[in-house]
């Protein structure tokens, strides 16, 4: 099977592909065969097989995993930092060659890897040092692809054993540059915002009214602000198709352009701020100009450490079977464009190959971060995305990280003047999760490992706080005293182990024994102790001994507090006496260290005392209160003490919006009534009732003609308690739409347990299934492959919902198992009460729908349907869909019939349409 190019050396092996229930192989002689998974099992624990994705192969087939030639892992090798999808089809596409057809034929994935490892042999002669010694070292630990690897590069195998991995040497030092002047207050004429929009879009792009009226009327939130805490906001609910993207982009980018400053534009998720970065492409034509003026940030927690690699190396290379994980996270090192783990050029499916140990696990951790003590400080890349946000015309971050940034806002960091908050329906979400306060086993026990670093048999590369900034404090003896009685006195937080010690109630320390006696009310006061997904329960009234418990753990946790306290002014001590005279990098580590200590010290044990001086007394105004344990799997993973506030907007306007100057709060899903003029729900669940100055409101209809584009179907004769109904009313509607069907569920149970039964039919079929919390695939990845096939099925539950931007027929039927009502939590039942028992719930359900349903339409040629499998779907929410849309009650023959007819039209019409026909220009979102 090897090519004519002696260069290149395919393994002489079978090659296989999933094919419905079972799979198709070919073997070493040709001869192709279809096998179930019972025979597939035995086949695939024979000879190593050609395939892609094995963890994925072996879930699928329910077998144990196995050796193989995975062409994952040579694409990994070959193509570091580019994107590929993590299936058979996904790869050949990445490759430009053809699918693998259906039923698949397994024998053309020798071709990709021949494409691979053709591409391996044309390697420039400065780069092929370092690949060739990367290849040794994963021959040495075993790599089925190194030796045709090696061959391909010209490169005799062996000698050089565990070169190539130092891949932080090969990353470039980040530049100093001088810092910026202070951002001009110009505003942003309409003129000017639809001038931009215009160059943005293609020259032969449709006119649209919709999005030319709302990047006019945007421009307002770019206005000078006239009043100190009075910023200028502009709400504005923009329905699907409107364009709203390039719409925000056209004044915010003029604005930066004019005045010399960052706009940060704000997703709910990461999958959508990977999405306006390609958006961006239409402003910036040029890769290194884009690289200049827009910049991603997320949250250190999704970037590479490359200390934490670097002692990852060291320890990791004599461990045999860590060495090609470690090998090929190097070649993504060298080649990455930000060291973004969490959805950036990173590909996602090694995690799925290799597990997180050796790869997103490598991330920056809370708090361990030694900055310039660094050896890899002028390298790093939380570093150098910080700073070049700073100089960037566009920062794309997320409500979380423009949370975190408010409320620990650093002295060496630009605070953000304007802002875009896009997906601004989930800012109340994102605000209840910022200002929400957790003592738990877990959070404690992170504390213990930020003060007195990796302990006792723990594994882990934690730098304690001694290791971070006892340099600092030399010949300090108030310092060093302050920071000796810390480190002590955390030894009452959790240590090595904590769980099997408060299962088994042998708990150690003023913390697990407080954790003990609140897991024991947990237990007490469920009907259910033993439940899979967990516990909660209401604080009051407390079991015996849990009052005295939360007063030793106060007087513990002051004692870990005052010299965590101390430590700090120390440090804000010498940087006020040395200000004149400190090095640049020591005066960022004391601000760094500062910053920590002031976060702990202050937010963080200091809400924990409050919280556990509560215990026992009046309910705290405001806040609401409650234990929980926490299960996966049924395996008890924590114990918490939890607290929110009531109203978390109230805190966002405080941190967020005031001190801004012009914010845009943009969605399709604002309002809770589509065709109402209410716009109370959204300026309550946005902040703006905390402000002064009331928010100019643009409500910019959706171009889309809903009533002859989508059916709305609500089908009263299955059983929503029998799971057999269910499944088999998924199974129909599937088949009826050919696929391109979302399955959304409330419960992951019965999510998992429908996937059971549906699996099986549809693959029979042709109709690939995917599943969140089933298939070893993340969810923007999953999100990917089904929008890429155009034929297959995906169930999920509400990140599904969320995250899913899908043009075209890839998605044509949602499925929703029942009525999305609020989980009846206690945080829940608090908020009900306080805010209207059934309006709060109508409130919220109306917005789950309306969110679900404009999923279904992107594209002025989308036709699609939404069906609900639950007859109790009260009238009273329907007002969350359009007004031209009839929804219709009907049995679940009736339901199958309409979605076969209705979309079937779209396939006749797909037929007789130009390709170019469904090219929609500018974003549709």
């Amino acid at each position: 099977m090897n090519p004519p190019d002696s260069k290149i050396m395919l393994p002489d092996c079978p090659a296989v592909a999933l094919s419905g229930r079972g799979i198709v192989r070919v073997t070493t002689d040709g001869e192709i065969e279809n096998l179930d998974s019972r025979a597939a099992g035995a086949a695939l624990r024979g000879d190593p097989p050609l395939l892609v994705n094995m963890p994925n192969v072996a879930r699928r087939l329910g077998v144990a995993s196995f050796a193989a030639y995975d062409v994952l892992e040579l694409f990994a090798f070959a193509r570091p930092a580019t994107f590929c999808l993590p299936t058979a089809d996904g790869l050949m596409r990445a490759l430009t060659l053809p699918d693998l057809g259906h039923p698949p034929d397994p024998s053309q994935l020798f071709e990709a890897a021949a494409t691979l490892l053709h591409d391996l042999s044309l390697t420039p002669a400065a780069q092929k040092d370092r690949a060739s010694a990367l290849a040794k070292a994963m021959a040495d630990g075993g790599w089925p692809w190194a030796e045709p690897v090696l061959r391909a590069l010209g490169v005799a195998a062996g000698g050089g054993r565990h070169r190539g991995l130092d891949a932080w040497t090969q990353v470039a030092d980040f530049p100093d540059v001088a810092p910026l002047p202070p951002a001009g207050h110009a505003p942003v004429e309409p003129i000017e915002a639809l001038d931009r929009l215009r160059q943005m879009l293609d020259a032969d792009a449709e006119e649209r009214p919709e999005q030319r009226d709302y990047a006019a009327r945007a421009a307002r939130a770019f206005a000078p602000r006239e009043r100190i805490d009075e910023p200028h906001v502009v709400l504005a609910e923009a329905g699907t198709g409107t364009g709203k993207t390039l719409g925000y982009v056209a004044p915010a980018s003029v604005w930066a352009e004019k005045n010399g400053g960052s706009v940060w534009l704000s997703t709910y998720t990461k999958n959508l701020q990977r999405q306006l970065d390609q958006e961006l492409d239409r402003l910036h034509a040029d890769p290194v100009r884009k690289a200049e003026k827009v910049v991603i940030r997320k949250g250190r927690e999704n970037y590479l450490c490359l200390l934490n690699f670097q002692e990852a190396v060291q320890g990791g290379a004599a461990r045999r079977a860590d060495i090609v994980p470690l090998a090929l996270m190097a070649r993504w090192i060298e080649a990455t464009r930000d060291g973004d783990l969490g959805g950036g050029d990173f590909p996602s499916w090694l995690v799925t190959l290799f597990g997180t140990a050796k790869t997103v696990a490598l991330a920056d951790r809370r708090g361990e971060c030694v900055f310039s003590a660094c050896d890899h400080y002028r390298k790093c890349f939380i570093e150098n995305a910080r700073r070049r946000s700073e100089r960037a015309e566009i920062v794309i971050a997320n409500h979380a990280l423009v949370l975190i940034r408010a409320v620990q806002q650093s002295a060496d960091e630009q605070r953000a003047s304007r802002f875009v908050f896009d997906e601004g329906h989930h800012l109340f979400d994102a605000a209840d999760a910022a200002f929400a306060a957790e003592l738990s086993g877990q959070e404690t026990a992170e504390l213990r490992r930020w003060i007195r670093g990796a302990e006792d048999g723990a594994r882990g590369r934690a730098r304690g706080l001694t290791r971070r900034i006892q340099d600092l404090i030399v010949g300090d003896d108030k310092a060093t005293e302050a920071l000796d009685r810390a480190t002590h006195a955390a030894r009452i937080l959790p240590g090595f182990d904590w769980q099997t010690r408060l299962r088994g109630e042998n708990p150690n320390g003023a913390t697990e024994a407080f954790l003990a006696i609140l897991r024991q009310q947990l237990r007490a006061r469920s009907e259910y102790p033993d439940d899979a997904y967990g516990l909660e329960c209401e604080t009051d009234p407390l079991v015996d001994g849990l009052v005295a418990a939360s007063r030793s753990l106060v007087q513990a946790l002051e004692d870990i507090r005052v010299p965590l306290k101390d430590l700090k002014q120390t440090l804000l001590d010498r940087l006020d006496d040395e200000a004149d005279e400190l090095p640049t990098g020591e005066r960022v580590r004391i601000e760094a260290a500062v910053s920590g200590l002031d976060y702990r010290a202050g937010n963080l044990l200091t809400a924990w005392i409050s919280m556990l001086q509560g215990l026992g007394g009046p309910r705290a105004d405001g806040f609401i209160d409650w234990f929980a344990l926490r299960r996966i799997g049924g395996r008890e993973v924590d114990v918490a003490y939890h607290r929110h506030m009531l109203d978390p907007m109230r805190a966002f306007a405080e941190v967020v919006l005031k001190p801004a100057h012009g914010v845009l709060i943009t969605s399709a899903s604002l309002r809770d009534r589509s065709d109402g003029d209410d716009w109370a729900t959204a300026e309550a669940r946005t902040g703006l009732n905390h402000l002064v100055q009331p928010a100019e409101r643009i409500s910019v209809p959706s171009p889309f003609d809903y009533g002859k584009q989508t059916r709305i179907l609500v089908v009263t004769d299955v059983r929503r308690d029998r799971v057999d109904e269910i499944s088999a009313a998924y199974r129909e509607l599937f088949l009826a739409s050919d696929g391109g069907a979302i399955g959304l569920f409330t419960a992951i149970r019965r999510l998992r347990a429908v996937h059971e039964r549906l699996v099986g039919p549809l693959e029979d079929h042709g109709l690939p299934l995917y599943a969140q919390h089933v298939d070893p695939i993340d969810t923007p990845t999953l999100v990917d492959i089904f929008r890429a096939e155009e034929d297959s099925c995906l169930l999920g539950t509400d990140a599904v919902r969320d995250g899913v931007d899908v043009p075209g027929k890839s998605l044509r039927l949602i499925v929703f198992d029942r009525v999305p009502w609020p989980r009846p939590d206690i945080m829940h039942k608090a908020r009900r009460e306080a805010f209207g028992k059934g309006v709060h719930d109508d409130m919220l359900t109306r917005l789950k729908l309306k969110q679900a349903f404009g999923r279904l339409l992107r594209r002025h040629s989308d036709r699609g349907v939404f069906v609900i499998l639950d007859s109790r779907l009260p009238t009273r929410l329907c007002d969350a869909f359009p007004s031209d849309v009839t929804v219709e009650r009907v049995g679940l023959a009736e339901a199958v019939a309409t979605t076969r007819a209705f979309l079937s039209r779209q396939t006749e019409a797909d037929a007789t349409t130009p390709d170019d026909a469904n090219i929609d220009d500018g974003s549709v979102t």
